[in-house]
């Protein structure tokens, strides 16, 4: 009966007590709320006959007034010790400090060389780290036969597939023939971002690390034109008076295709642990697009052509910050990253 039902909920009503705030507001749903218990009471009222109605209004009206009265004041009593609890505070004690952040000396370096190459008028494109076997080898020109494409050098993922093997890219070159594919002459684009290489953990090698690497394709772009841009970069980076030089080599997506070597930033070019007694310290590798390359992605490469970059950016941060284990770089030890607080914008 519905008289019981009240004497029922009014016993709990009287019993119920808290000091937790989430309780409270429980309790409030569950008897005050547009679903709770006294909406499904007073809709049973509607249904009961006259003579009980004039019985059970007046109970129903003070079981009502019951529970709002009792969530009023709890509320209330838990409000006044809070406030109580707020004056016995002594707010002339210090405060808790907490720790200022720092950037990372990787995204620090990137930064700055993104900085540096906007002001040529390089933009910044990226790419996914999850590439398929064409725009991670073979669009670049590398033979079957080429040894990164061996999984000691190479994550494979999934062999097979309409564009070959899936793999997580060995270089951000890939971005570059996206681009190409994508759009039409001229490019002049940097492409940064975390690649792969099957390789041991070491203080110089990691399996996984940071390139920029970038590209410049237009009418009539020539090495004369790759070299200066590289040197205003290394005067940028590493300031004026740095000594640059090209020694040829080869990469399968560069014809003609050289590595650069900037004068050691430890020694001064005296000669050092770092730079092996040489005076010089490889920072990266460049070269004219192969034609190939160009044709792969439907450039006309007898009308056009372009240079091509790439460098690591923990090699970049090494000579910088004199950083002499790579490690360091992904470990997130906080004392290594401690050292960077001043370079916190």
């Amino acid at each position: 009966m519905l008289q019981d039902k009240i004497t029922q909920y009014t016993e709990e009503i009287n019993a119920f007590l808290t000091e937790n705030a989430e309780e409270l507001e429980q309790f409030r749903i569950r008897f005050l709320g547009t679903k709770g218990i006294i909406k499904d009471i007073f809709d049973e009222f509607k249904a009961v006959s006259p003579e009980e109605k004039r019985t059970l209004g007046k109970v129903l009206n003070e079981f009502k007034q019951l529970a709002e009265n009792k969530y009023q004041s709890i509320k209330e009593q838990t409000a006044t010790e809070s406030v109580s609890k707020d004056k016995d505070m002594d707010l002339s004690l210090p405060g808790e400090g907490f720790e200022i952040g720092a950037r990372h000396p990787l995204a620090l370096v990137r930064r700055e060389i993104v900085e540096i190459f906007n002001k040529l008028g390089f933009v910044v494109a990226e790419g996914p780290e999850i590439e398929d076997d064409w725009h991670n080898f073979s669009a670049l020109n590398f033979p079957e036969e080429h040894p990164a494409r061996d999984m000691q050098d190479t994550f494979f993922i999934k062999k097979g597939g309409e564009k070959g093997d899936i793999a997580l890219r060995t270089h951000t070159s890939s971005v570059q023939v996206r681009m190409m594919e994508a759009g039409k002459p001229p490019f002049r684009a940097i492409m940064p971002g975390r690649v792969y290489r099957n390789e041991a953990i070491s203080a110089r090698a990691h399996c996984f690390f940071h390139q920029v690497e970038g590209l410049y394709v237009d009418e009539n772009v020539s090495f004369a034109d790759l070299k200066q841009t590289l040197f205003y970069f290394v005067q940028e980076l590493y300031g004026e008076g740095t000594k640059v030089r090209f020694r040829p080599s080869y990469f399968p997506f560069t014809e003609p295709s050289a590595e650069m070597d900037i004068s050691c930033t430890i020694c001064k070019g005296a000669g050092c642990q770092l730079c092996k007694y040489s005076g010089w310290v490889e920072i990266l590798g460049c070269g004219m697009v192969d034609p190939n390359v160009l044709e792969n992605c439907g450039i006309d490469s007898k009308k056009y052509s372009g240079f091509a970059f790439g460098m690591g950016i923990e090699r970049i941060a090494n000579l910088k910050f004199e950083i002499k284990d790579l490690r360091l770089f992904s470990e997130n030890d906080v004392r290594f990253l401690k050292q960077y607080k001043s370079s916190l914008i």
